[in-house]
């Protein structure tokens, strides 16, 4: 169950994978129920009391994301009462390490040999396609922004997250005849970052004439 889950994430998917409508759907239909949420509002606490009495007698709870998700009072209760069959998690407590039913194991997060390769890939993968395609993905203070390639160049302006700057930008880019074919802008905090594909060539002094904006930051031509 995922209500905020990717295409791209999607396709990831094996085909044997079914897709819970609902979370109590997924609670009353699985034995195992393993966690990999954030941590926020709304997931503190999201497997208390009443999620537990909807899962299925002696299922098991396997909690990998953050300790908050769990209301582990509520956990000690059910396997007490029989009706939970045994929690596992990375995230022990003085309480569960009381529990003869609750499995505490250390805390890997990303430690293991096929994390450690996998976010080795990505890191890669992600900096190539920035540095290529001016894409980012998983930035620290950048908005995420992507989009393929459509046209022959591309152009990357980073500006401040203020109000005209597509406007100015885009005047500029009218004034030099270039159509654009295809263009994607993202923002988070104060900064914002867009994404442009053309046909055809640009001239030299294009992304000097952008630069010259009051507010942008960067221009790349790819």
């Amino acid at each position: 169950f995922d209500p905020f889950i990717s295409v791209n994430r999607a396709w990831e998917l094996s085909r044997s994978v079914r897709r819970a409508l609902s979370l109590n759907k997924m609670l009353e239909t699985s034995d195992f129920v393993t966690l990999h949420v954030l941590l926020s509002q709304d997931t503190r606490g999201i497997i208390g009391k009443e999620a537990l009495s909807k899962m299925k007698k002696g299922a098991i709870l396997l909690n990998f994301s953050r300790a908050e998700i769990v209301d582990e009072e509520a956990v000690i209760e059910s396997l007490n009462n029989g009706h939970l069959g045994l929690y596992v998690t990375d995230f022990p407590t003085a309480n569960s390490l009381k529990c003869p039913r609750i499995m505490s194991i250390p805390h890997l997060g990303a430690s293991t040999k096929e994390a450690e390769d996998n976010c080795a890939l990505m890191i890669v993968e992600q900096v190539q396609d920035f540095l290529m395609n001016g894409n980012i993905v998983n930035s620290v203070n950048f908005p995420n922004c992507s989009m393929e390639r459509n046209g022959t160049m591309r152009l990357i302006v980073a500006n401040k997250n203020v109000p005209n700057m597509v406007g100015q930008i885009t005047a500029v880019l009218a004034s030099a005849n270039l159509n654009i074919l295809e263009m994607v802008n993202k923002s988070k905090g104060d900064l914002a970052y867009n994404i442009l594909d053309f046909e055809g060539d640009f001239s030299e002094s294009l992304p000097r004439a952008l630069e010259a904006i009051d507010g942008v930051k960067f221009v790349r031509v790819l």
